[in-house]
């Protein structure tokens, strides 16, 4: 076991988070409108997402964990003999935990979210579980530069980031972010990334339109918070849930949908909806192995490994910075 570096969680703030209010009349006045997936993570949001990786039509949660469980002692013999594990969105810490359970030269965990709440929570979880473990907690968007803490310097540093949330870039943000990961990991780091696979549209469409609707109210909830931060006026009931396969780009979308003709206050703006009229909150990009591939090349990666569920519905890759 390697000695730990402090025996503390320690909370710091590092960056500050965007404008929440600015972010939100940009894309509510934009055209289409559309509303940024970072912002879905306040409190509540985070908790129904949690339930969400729970259902049954969520598959991708359940296959991430399968190679995540099958595969760990693989991903192990990737690790710096002395590292620390920076997990980009962390959330909650089921995953990761798996890594930590096989991979005991980990020395240090530095989680980096936006969401203040769930991040205290599950690094005192952790902690608490971990007691050897360096826990050094970063609130930042992790899109955005951010300074890793100081106690990291002399460490090997490997990158997280499970989910598919890369899915939720464009394909040129997504090249963007992986230049930035390896920026802010360092030559030579290693990152394991969790990318979702092309697949059928009724499994696609059945993991984002559960029949339990929390799918609907995690969507709807991104309204919620703008009333709730902003002072805003949306009536829920007056919006619905929208998500669907756009086979052409290979992505699911998600959308609220405006049932009627209405007008709705944000910080002292009117904003206009006619009847049918959408936000666009995320998109979920799916890709081939080979595609997902070339695209990390692109972006300054070279593949290491890469690792699928039985049922090849979910890829988890490995990959080193610097080289193609």
């Amino acid at each position: 076991m390697v000695a730990p570096i402090e025996a503390v969680v320690r909370y710091e703030v590092l960056t500050p988070t965007p404008s929440f209010a600015r972010d939100v009349i940009a894309g509510l006045t934009a055209h289409p409108k559309r509303l940024s997936p970072k912002y879905f993570y306040d409190e509540t949001g985070a908790q129904l997402f949690e339930a969400i990786t729970a259902l049954p039509e969520y598959y991708l949660t359940r296959c991430e964990l399968e190679i995540l469980e099958a595969r760990a002692p693989e991903m192990a013999r990737l690790f710096p003999v002395t590292s620390a594990l920076i997990e980009f969105g962390s959330g909650s810490t089921r995953k990761v935990r798996t890594l930590l359970a096989s991979v005991p030269t980990i020395a240090a965990y530095v989680p980096v979210d936006i969401s203040s709440e769930m991040l205290i929570q599950e690094a005192q979880e952790l902690r608490r579980d971990y007691p050897r473990l360096a826990v050094l907690l970063v609130e930042a968007d992790f899109t955005q530069p951010f300074a890793l803490p100081s106690a990291v310097a002399g460490l090997g540093h490997t990158g997280f980031f499970p989910g598919s949330t890369i899915g939720n870039f464009e394909p040129q943000e997504a090249v963007a972010f992986l230049r930035h990961a390896g920026r802010m990991l360092g030559p030579s780091a290693t990152l394991i990334i969790g990318v979702d696979l092309v697949k059928d549209a009724s499994t696609l469409h059945a993991a984002y339109n559960d029949t339990a609707g929390l799918t609907a109210k995690f969507n709807l909830n991104l309204l919620a918070r703008i009333n709730r931060e902003l002072g805003a006026d949306f009536d829920l009931e007056k919006f619905e849930h929208r998500a669907f396969y756009n086979a052409e780009r290979h992505r699911i979308e998600m959308h609220v949908v405006s049932k009627k003709r209405q007008n709705v206050g944000v910080t002292g703006r009117r904003i206009e909806f006619q009847i049918g009229e959408t936000i666009h909150t995320e998109n979920s990009y799916k890709y081939t192995l080979d595609y997902f591939t070339a695209l990390a090349r692109g972006a300054g990666w070279g593949p290491l490994a890469v690792w699928t569920d039985a049922g090849v519905n979910f890829s988890i890759h490995a990959l080193t910075f610097g080289t193609r």
